[in-house]
């Protein structure tokens, strides 16, 4: 199965039948954990993170029938399997074990090869389930990247298309009759869809390295302050046109330790999403602080905020969400799913805090020196 050493919890009013299963188990390499009746057996079955119970069905006050019934109702402990342990005349008791959700029984005296067969079985049986959970999982957040991927190529990365091409059309029709204003403007026009689809692009193909597992890592003493004036100058004419005020405290020695390219990244969608839904006139700030091991680096703008009960949806590739920004941008959502996608790998965290109409917050953390 795999390296783990799981953990058998025994559930008897009788010393010797405990005394006697964990011998046997024992020698088979299990930590064991014992219970003298079902009360204990509830009490401690989730410190103890069992992997498997031996479950006495015969029991003062709470019986093995209650303990199961209980175990089984609780999402916390319903899959760990119960396998009773039960003396020969009450092997008619058997059947309403399994109908509680026993996996199996034993009857006493135990055999000690039957009860290590046994248990290894359902042991591999559990791990096997779980590995599929963990499949089926894979499969749903793999489904949800293809959709994201289809809707981006369908939609998103069709309007910005439209416009150029439009745009390009109407200057072939129209170039030699346009006055300078209206040329300047649709030029204007042009290079800003441009401009989207190259960031669109960007993020489409970091995401699909980061998605097979080929985007490079390389760590390094990056400059934050230096590296947040590069951004900057990205955006250089969006920041103008909305008239937004940019404040940069980051200390121009602050460095942290990063792959340069992935926290361009970053900071290059946490900035343009500032932008796009900060309104004219607002401010845009980049402020650092010292945590310890690591720095702590937050964007916070004036703009339009995000309703509570969305930012969680944010950071979820399965959650479809985007917004238009103040100036009419659009957006695929799919810059923010990268920022903790990239933050993660490089040793850090990222978290929003937003009021709804009053601006919002993206703080993230980087470590100061390789952990």
């Amino acid at each position: 199965m795999n390296d783990k050493k799981f953990t058998i919890l025994i559930v008897d009013d009788v010393p010797e039948n405990i005394q006697l299963a964990a011998n046997i188990l024992d020698k088979e390499g299990y930590n064991i954990a014992f219970a003298p009746d079902g009360k204990s057996a509830l009490s401690q079955v989730k410190h103890i993170s069992a992997d498997l119970i031996l479950l006495d069905i015969m029991m003062p006050e709470t019986d093995g029938f209650m303990v199961c019934e209980q175990l089984k109702n609780d999402p916390e402990t319903a899959d760990i399997p119960i396998i009773f342990l039960t003396a020969m005349t009450e092997k008619e008791s058997v059947v309403k074990g399994f109908e509680l959700g026993g996996v199996d029984y034993i009857v006493k005296p135990f055999n000690d090869k039957e009860l290590a067969a046994r248990v290894k079985t359902h042991l591999a049986l559990k791990y096997a389930n779980e590995k599929l959970r963990e499949s089926e999982q894979r499969l749903i957040e793999l489904n949800a990247t293809k959709d994201k991927f289809f809707s981006i190529i369908a939609h998103d990365l069709r309007s910005p298309f439209n416009a150029l091409i439009s745009g390009t059309q109407f200057l072939k029709d129209c170039y030699s009759s346009l006055e300078k204003d209206t040329l300047d403007m649709v030029i204007d026009e042009l290079h800003s869809s441009s401009k989207n689809v190259f960031v669109l692009l960007e993020n489409l193909l970091e995401w699909a390295k980061s998605q097979s597992g080929n985007i490079s890592y390389d760590p390094e003493a990056l400059n934050l302050c230096a590296l947040i004036k590069i951004v900057i100058s990205v955006f250089t004419k969006n920041i103008k046109d909305k008239n937004i005020r940019i404040v940069n405290t980051v200390d121009p020695n602050l460095s942290v330790y990063a792959d340069m390219d992935m926290i361009g990244t970053v900071l290059r969608n946490l900035c343009g999403n500032a932008v796009k839904f900060t309104t004219d006139g607002g401010s845009i700030c980049f402020t650092s602080s010292d945590k310890g091991k690591f720095i702590e680096i937050t964007v916070s703008d004036t703009g339009t905020g995000i309703p509570a009960e969305d930012i969680d949806k944010l950071f979820h590739i399965d959650t479809k969400y985007s917004k238009i920004g103040t100036a009419g941008e659009k957006g695929t959502g799919l810059g923010l799913i990268l920022c903790k996608e990239f933050v993660g790998k490089n040793g850090g965290t990222i978290r929003i805090e937003s009021e709804y109409g009053k601006g919002s917050r993206f703080i993230f953390t980087l470590p100061k020196d390789k952990i």
